[in-house]
């Protein structure tokens, strides 16, 4: 089963959600997920509850018992604070939220244990909501990748994906008021939808503390000029708080630009990015620029040769120019490549068929190491941001992670979702 397109119209409710830093007056909401009697104040959930309108929570329907758990929220910023173990057996659990975003990472529980781990979600809408300088509206979704594939994002819930080996006992959902960092970007940031491709984006949640939220909206196929065009970047500066961070990163879409002779990287991609950085500056946030991740392209000698080089010379002048903090993930990931090797870095990239690798997206190994290139290059940033980071974090691109001792689990095949403001096929 599936959940519909998004509708034109959205309900008066998400139309009066409001913006994410400012949590509602509302109580925790709390949810027992185990045959045992339930603590004082949670609602039993069990694995055959189905979502439905009415109710307003229960596991997304066509999809194996127990795997996505969905529940209305308004928009904004949310500590999720979950009970891990099972009395009988050992487990592993895994949790992504919305569209494949890694929250916690293989959680292991022995037989009986119980641990305690909470994360921070981002819930958001279409709707842009009028601040100085930005008019009401909506972000422009592209139908049908957003309005369907992707609606998870979009919708008028959260939706938690637990891994096949989870062990959920209980969980307890708040707004909070914590920084976030947005992330605006395309493809190799965005919330890809499903196996094998995943970004850096949606696995760098996963390498925070709770006590700062990130907001992706990167999206496939997008430019700096899409940004403004699709209102991306308006519905971002419509959030911010001062002190919010945005990470930035295009270049890839950019670039065909060259082709019809529309822009170029010193000229109309360097005026969107200031005009960018301008936007985040005037309501008082953190922009931040990141060069375009590279390719994998090897040369003859065997190391990797750049496709991207003006692009990421033109991010690092404006950041001279602007005094903005720079991440070069263009180096980093080159760096990663060329410790990899022409051969073993095809394990980091996205093979969605036999014999037809793709060089320009990234697997869960490959995004999973680009988003700890993304962190180091926070940490050397300097940026208050890097207080946030977990306390074990380490990394170097030229010593990367072994293939071999990756775990981050696969999500099941997804259907297409049902679109937001329609409740139709919603089981009861």
């Amino acid at each position: 089963m599936s959940r519909p397109p998004i509708a034109p119209a959205l309900t008066a409710a998400l139309l009066l959600a409001g913006c994410a830093s400012a949590p509602p007056a509302v109580p925790p909401q709390r949810y027992a997920f185990t045959p045992a009697p339930a603590p004082a104040g949670y609602t039993v959930v069990a694995p055959q509850l189905l979502y439905n309108a009415g109710r307003g929570f229960g596991f997304e329907p066509g999809y194996p018992p127990g795997r996505y758990f969905s529940v209305d929220l308004a928009e904004g910023n949310y500590r999720v604070s979950v009970s891990l173990g099972d009395d009988s057996h050992a487990a592993s659990t895994t949790i992504k939220s919305e569209v494949r975003r890694l929250m916690l990472e293989n959680v292991a529980t022995a037989a009986g244990e119980q641990v305690e781990r909470s994360f921070i979600v981002n819930v958001r809408r279409a709707q842009i909501q009028p601040v100085a300088g930005i008019a009401a509206g909506a972000v422009a979704l592209k139908a049908p990748r957003e309005t369907e594939t992707e609606a998870w994002n979009w919708d008028g819930r959260l939706t938690l994906e637990f891994s096949e080996a989870a062990a959920v006992r209980s969980m307890t959902i708040a707004p909070v008021r914590v920084p976030t960092l947005f992330l605006l970007g395309d493809s190799t940031v965005s919330d890809q939808p499903g196996e094998p491709y995943t970004s850096w984006g949606q696995m760098l949640p996963r390498f925070f503390k709770p006590t700062l939220a990130v907001a992706n909206h990167a999206e496939s196929g997008e430019t700096y000029r899409d940004s403004l065009a699709r209102r991306r970047i308006d519905k971002i500066v419509s959030q911010l708080q001062p002190g919010d961070t945005v990470l930035m990163q295009f270049g890839h879409n950019d670039q065909k630009q060259l082709k019809d002779a529309s822009g170029g990287p010193f000229t109309t991609y360097q005026a969107e990015i200031r005009r960018h950085v301008a936007m985040v500056r005037a309501r008082q946030g953190v922009p931040v620029l990141v060069t375009p991740v590279e390719r994998r392209r090897f040369g003859a000698d065997g190391k990797p040769e750049a496709t991207l080089t003006d692009y990421a010379t033109a991010v690092r002048q404006c950041a001279r120019e602007l005094g903005v903090a720079v991440i070069d993930l263009n180096t980093l990931s080159q760096t990663l490549y060329a410790a990899l090797g022409e051969t073993g870095s095809q394990a980091a990239f996205a093979l969605p068929e036999t014999g037809r690798l793709d060089n320009t997206h990234h697997n869960r190994y490959g995004s999973y190491e680009l988003a700890k290139a993304v962190v180091l290059g926070l940490r050397q940033s300097g940026l208050p941001l890097a207080a946030h980071i977990v306390d074990d974090f380490q990394f170097d691109p030229a010593r990367p992670d072994p293939v071999s001792t990756f775990a981050v689990p696969p999500s099941p095949a997804r259907s297409l979702q049902r679109p937001l403001g329609d409740e139709s096929n919603a089981a009861r």
